[in-house]
């Protein structure tokens, strides 16, 4: 994981994550999990709309089909968890995200990067062996964009957005072809993640923001650790929650952190190029409790 400083391109603190990271495409990750699932006998139906789900029962494109347990997996807007928690809301962020890939440079290091600067900030990191680069650029904004991935922009709009950083920044950006734009919503985790049969997993439980890049990561650990108590969901959740909230905090932690501006900038990024020089492991050391702990174990 390697800080920068955005408009001079000047590095902050190189933090090693270790052996263990990975970074997987999104699009990999589904379709490794849909072989698994249908190699061990799972139906998958695809284009499938669930218009309500009620207790015991779902109705999806007109079909009603009963159900003795029904795990909601759906996000942030769908109908498990308006079944779940029909009053909770979101709120908007006032940061809106880019999302779009890249090829990358022939030169391009095998690190994650986020160059962080005043209202704003981009993350960096290869996909399938170092072929492809994500690119995920947030700003600081008082209008409203809509929640989703789906919504497409002008890759100039997001040129423009960070024409103040480096020019090798610059320089990749003029790359994008296509990017998508969402506003971000912080919807928080629902007050409870069960009810009468159906429990919520994932981002229709506790939608989290992209400052600490767990969302998948928490929705696989909620599957392999309900998988083993679904007999008991609610204290599923109960020993669940605490961690989940505990990285929706630090998430919303990182959104501040990454666009300090003025004298509270200065004095941050002095911090950072001081413990680069003495022990830049020491960084990561307060996400022990996040990246030590084994679901599975």
């Amino acid at each position: 994981m390697h800080l920068i400083d955005g408009p001079s391109g000047r590095s902050l603190i190189r933090m090693p994550l270790g052996p263990g990271f990975r970074f997987i495409h999104r699009a990999d990750l589904i379709a490794e999990l849909e072989r698994t699932a249908r190699a061990e006998g799972v139906e998958i139906l695809l284009g499938c709309h669930v218009d309500r789900v009620d207790a015991g029962r779902l109705i999806a494109d007109g079909r009603e089909m009963a159900f003795d347990h029904l795990v909601g997996a759906d996000g942030a807007r769908g109908a498990a968890r308006r079944f779940v928690a029909p009053d909770h809301f979101s709120r908007f962020t006032g940061q809106v995200a880019w999302r779009t890939l890249v090829p990358a440079p022939d030169d391009w290091p095998l690190e994650a990067q986020v160059h962080v600067g005043p209202g704003r900030h981009l993350v960096l990191y290869p996909l399938r062996e170092g072929r492809l680069l994500n690119i995920v650029a947030v700003e600081e904004r008082s209008d409203w964009v809509a929640e989703g991935w789906s919504q497409r922009d002008d890759p100039a709009n997001l040129r423009a957005a960070f024409d103040g950083y480096a020019p090798f920044i610059r320089e990749l950006l003029a790359r994008v072809e296509t990017v998508h734009l969402w506003g971000l919503m912080d919807h928080g985790a629902v007050p409870a993640w069960h009810r009468n049969g159906v429990t919520l997993i994932g981002d229709a439980a506790h939608p989290t923001l992209p400052f600490l890049a767990q969302g998948a990561n928490l929705a696989l650990e909620d599957a392999w650790t309900l998988a083993h108590a679904l007999d008991d969901p609610t204290a599923w959740e109960a020993a669940r929650r605490p961690r989940v909230e505990r990285a929706l905090m630090a998430a919303r932690a990182n959104a501040a952190n990454y666009h300090l501006s003025g004298p509270r900038k200065t004095l941050a990024h002095l911090v950072l190029r001081l413990v680069a020089g003495v022990a830049p492991g020491a960084m990561l050391k307060r996400y022990d409790w996040l990246y030590d702990h084994d679901v599975t174990a």
